[in-house]
């Protein structure tokens, strides 16, 4: 699943998002065009700040429409999860416990 979201996410993702995670420059300002730039995906950005709900549905973007399947949503998610250090991983499992215990039964 890793190698699989490794490639989804560099052939799809990277341009916009970084080789390396990193984003685009000034992400957290609107451009000229009114669009906030691509955010990173690394520690420095606020993706781990997301339960994995979130992020699903944010990945599932309109730029993309319905070309990536859930399953290759999960498999970059996967990936770029990879890529964070264990106290960062640590954290996001902690958001994610959070999220399911505040969803409705």
């Amino acid at each position: 699943m890793l190698k699989q979201g490794a490639l989804i996410y560099q052939t799809r993702c990277a341009s916009c998002h970084g080789v390396h995670l990193e984003g685009q420059a000034n992400w957290r300002e609107r451009g000229a065009d009114g669009r906030m730039p691509a955010p990173p995906h690394d520690s420095s950005g606020h993706t781990w700040h997301h339960p994995d709900d979130v992020l699903i549905r944010i990945t599932n973007m309109p730029a993309f429409g319905d070309s990536l399947s859930d399953a290759d949503i999960v498999a970059v998610l996967s990936w770029i999860k990879s890529q964070w250090a264990p106290e960062t991983r640590r954290h996001h499992d902690d958001i994610n416990r959070q999220a399911q215990q505040q969803s409705p039964r």
